[in-house]
Order: structure tokens, then C-alpha cells, then sequence
């Protein structure tokens, strides 16, 4: 899929944007980090565990500008954009050191924030000036908006087909059977009237959800379906795939009503997101949360592949041509990071990234031919288990320790939030490809944890999060920029 089609309109406000962007960055430069990831991949506590990180100088020895003594310091700052939510950091990382912790709520709205980094260059040229200043700008949105990026480039014709077909899929039975009766004999050329509209955009919303809840990813857009904030209940939110008319549809057929309001879709919702914010962007962070794929079973994996594939095929990415960033910005790096790495024992982290490495195949392609730069890393934003060993049948196997969330269930026990466990979490494949081919999930012991119980201090005073490889991935993100 070619990249997100947009107007002579769009590339004019985009360039004005960029413009403005670097009028205000002359004496310091600004980065900005684009974190994405579908649903409930951890993006939260990515940004949350990667800003607390910075301000407490914590423990990043791959961090080249800290771990070489030229990292100063950092501090919060407003962010120059005064009509876009705030992340909301404090209130993520009270909700991680309370007592009893718990983990912050999902994104569910686009929100900012700016970062000041302080820190010494180890250029000589560029020491001879000091330290240096960089703002670091975090863009944070949910995950269910992202795969609308791909309706720009669709008709309501051709996403109608597409959303069709794979509801009649036959591992789509339980959740779109609601929905297919729903759909069963009507008229598309008849009168439109909004209880008709309705009915079928609540059972299509049902079929989502649904989707959502089993692992199915490529089948979720519409996004704001599922997260629609101040649009619910709008127009503009009241449609669902239809299939074609067998003749003309009238200008006042279901079929022709329908398909208006998803092209307002498009245009009032999904490409003032693109131009407003994803379009200028610099680096690109994709949390993939494989795990979850991976236990639910092939489908989820092949659907992941597949959402993910049409997702980065937006991305506006190439080399970064200083000359032309005053106008123009493109994506040069894109981390891929499989989340939830403490789910599974250290020995297997070489395997989650290669399974990783075949999802994002593709994408990582394309990257390439465009000029940009792509990484992939197995890795926890915070780190909710430990690990040790037991003996089982005369053999001693790794064992994550942890505390499982109150209601998870393994074995037909359900646990209550409180105690703690050690668990055999199983292995990951050593051939990434069985993953796409063969028929069955793989045999994982997959419980969510609660947030570490008891957090370490710094010398300071500071809670210390700890973390698998994010200092890695925030070296490859910023480190070139703080060179």
C-alpha cells in the first residue's frame, strides 16, 4: 500500500507547521518522538518509564550520553501547543508507586509532552560552547486510531469489501455473527433513515469490540468506534460496510447516506490526525505487544502481521535531509519493540525479537528502501517480574516471580492480586516461520502482572523503575541527536 494520499491543502499546512516548528527551534533543536503501538501494547508505561528515567538519571548504562558522564540533567517543560492534552506523566507514576500499585490506564486520547535535555556534547567543536540543549517533544496516541491511517487510501466501495470478507471469515463466526444478521437481507438503495444507520453501526461497533477482545487487530478500524471521546453518538460515527448496490443507489439510499459519512470520517477525523500530528514526526517508536498474539494463536499472529504491515505503509519515513527539514519532516529511524519482555525468561528474548524481526519483515523492508533506519528490541518499559528456578520431574527450569493480577486464571486457579508465584512461562519457538504456518498457539503460561510491589531508591530519594532494554532503545532513539 502506497503511503497516506494527501491534498495540495494538507502538504501546504504541513510545510506551514514545519516551518513554525523551526522558526521557534533556531537557538534549540527539537526531536519529536512518535510512540504508537496497538492496542494495549504499553504505550503509557513506555513514555511514562522513559520520562521519569530522564528526569532521575537512572539506570541506563546503554544510554551513551549518561553512561559517558555528558548527560546533565532534564526537566519537565510546557509544551508549545497549548490545545493538546498533556501527558499526564505524575499521574501515571503515582499509579506505579502507590500501595498497592497499580498499572495507568490505556491511552485513550492523543497527548504531548516536551522534555528539556541538558547535556555535553563530545564533539570538540561543539563543546567549545558549552553544554548543549535539546527538547525532546512526545507524542502519545491510542492505538485504535493508528490503523485508520489506511482508510485514506480506501473508498467506502473497496473498505466495504475488504471489512465484509474478513467478517465472514469462519474464525470470525462468534464475533461477527451479530453483526452478518444484522446486515442479512437489507435493502441497501432503500430510504435511509438514522434507526436503520444506528442499528447497524452498534452491531458493526459490537463486532469490534469483540474483534478486540479475541486478538484481532486488522479488523478494528474504524478506531474512534472503539475510543470516540467528544464524536460519540455524532454522524460521523453512525455508519458500517455495506455491500454494493445491485444498481444505481439513489442520493438518498442507505448505501449513498453511508457512504457520505465515511468519507467525513476520513476527511473531519482521520486526516486531521495525520497532518496535524503524525506527519511531523521525526523518530518512530512501534510497540508490539507479540505475546498476546502469539498465546491466542495463528490468526492473531497473521492479523498482527497484517495490521502492522498496513499501519507502517503511512509512515512518512526516509533519510533526513537538513536542508529541506524546515519544511519538510520524514520518520529516519523506526525502533520496533516487542513489549511485555519480562513475561518470558531472559533465554528466550534472542527468540521474541526474531519472531518480531518476521512480523515487521515487510515494513522494515520498505523503511529501508526509503532511506530510513530500523531496529528491533525485546523489552519491558518497567519490569514486573524477577527470575529464578525450580525443580520439576529432576529438571530444573527457568521460572518468572511475580505477582499475577487479581482474576487471572492458569490451571484452575485464579489468583487474587496478591500473591506472589514463580511460574514456568514456557518457550518461544526457535523458528519464527512455524509461527505462520502450523495450527497451533504457542504453549505459553501467559498471566498479566501487577506493577512491581516493592521499588528501590536512588541516592536521591527517587523510586527506580526497572526496566529490560529501555536504555538501549533510548539510546538508538535520541542518542545520535546527543552525540
Amino acid at each position: 500500500m502506497p503511503q497516506t494520499p494527501t491534498t495540495i491543502t494538507d502538504e501546504l499546512g504541513i510545510a506551514l507547521t514545519n516551518l513554525a516548528d523551526s522558526a521557534t527551534g533556531v537557538f534549540t533543536p527539537t526531536l519529536r518522538l512518535g510512540v504508537t503501538g496497538l492496542s494495549r501494547a504499553g504505550k503509557t508505561i513506555f513514555i511514562t518509564a522513559l520520562v521519569h528515567n530522564l528526569l532521575t538519571q537512572g539506570r541506563l548504562p546503554g544510554f551513551g550520553p549518561l553512561a559517558e558522564g555528558r548527560f546533565i540533567g532534564a526537566r519537565l517543560a510546557d509544551y508549545p501547543d497549548a490545545t493538546i492534552p498533556r501527558f499526564a506523566y505524575e499521574q501515571h507514576l503515582a499509579s506505579l508507586t502507590a500501595d498497592p500499585p497499580s498499572w495507568p490506564e490505556s491511552t485513550r486520547r492523543i497527548s504531548q509532552l516536551r522534555i528539556v535535555l541538558r547535556y555535553q556534547s563530545a564533539k570538540w567543536w561543539s563543546g567549545l560552547r558549552g553544554p548543549a540543549t535539546l527538547n525532546l517533544d512526545i507524542v502519545d496516541y491510542p492505538g485504535e486510531w493508528l490503523l485508520d491511517l489506511p482508510l485514506l487510501g480506501l473508498s467506502f466501495a473497496e473498505w466495504s469489501a475488504e471489512a465484509l470478507e474478513r467478517a465472514r471469515q469462519p474464525g470470525h463466526a462468534r464475533e461477527a455473527g451479530d453483526f452478518l444478521a444484522a446486515l442479512y437481507g437489507i435493502d441497501v438503495s432503500q430510504h435511509a433513515n438514522d434507526p436503520s444507520a444506528e442499528r447497524l453501526s452498534s452491531a458493526f461497533t459490537t463486532y469490534l469490540r469483540r474483534s478486540r477482545e479475541h486478538g484481532a487487530l486488522s479488523t478494528l478500524p474504524p478506531g474512534r468506534f472503539l475510543l470516540p471521546g467528544d464524536l460519540e453518538g455524532s454522524p460521523a460515527l453512525t455508519f458500517a460496510p455495506l455491500p454494493p448496490p445491485q444498481s444505481g443507489a439513489p442520493r438518498d439510499s442507505l448505501y449513498t447516506v453511508l457512504e457520505k459519512r465515511f468519507e467525513a470520517y476520513k476527511a473531519q477525523v482521520v486526516r486531521p490526525f495525520f497532518r496535524d500530528h503524525f506527519a511531523r514526526l521525526d523518530r518512530q517508536v512501534v510497540l508490539v505487544d507479540t505475546l498476546r498474539a502469539l498465546n491466542t494463536g495463528p490468526e492473531a499472529v497473521n492479523d498482527l502481521e497484517t495490521a502492522l504491515s498496513s499501519v507502517l505503509a503511512c509512515f512518512r519515513q526516509g533519510e533526513a535531509n537538513p536542508l529541506l527539514r524546515p519544511f519538510v519532516r520524514s520518520i529516519d529511524r523506526i525502533l520496533f519493540a516487542a513489549t511485555k519482555a519480562d513475561h518470558v525468561h531472559h533465554t528466550s528474548h534472542d527468540r521474541l525479537e526474531a519472531i518480531l524481526n518476521r512480523l515487521v519483515a515487510n515494513a522494515a523492508r520498505r523503511a529501508h528502501f526509503a532511506g530510513a533506519e530500523t531496529r528491533s528490541v525485546a523489552m519491558a518499559g518497567i519490569r514486573a517480574t524477577s527470575e529464578g528456578t525450580i525443580r520439576e520431574g529432576g529438571e530444573t527450569l527457568p521460572t518468572l516471580i511475580g505477582t499475577p493480577m487479581p482474576g487471572e486464571v492458569l490451571d484452575d486457579v485464579s489468583y487474587d492480586g496478591i500473591t506472589e508465584i514463580a511460574l514456568f512461562p514456557g518457550d518461544l519457538p526457535e523458528r519464527p516461520d512455524s509461527l505462520f504456518k502450523d495450527g497451533n498457539p504457542v504453549a505459553l503460561n501467559f498471566l498479566r502482572f501487577t506493577p512491581p510491589q516493592k521499588l528501590e531508591r536512588n541516592s536521591a530519594g527517587d523510586v527506580v523503575l526497572p526496566h529490560i532494554r529501555l536504555d538501549r532503545a533510548l539510546d538508538y532513539l535520541i542518542g545520535d541527536w546527543m552525540a
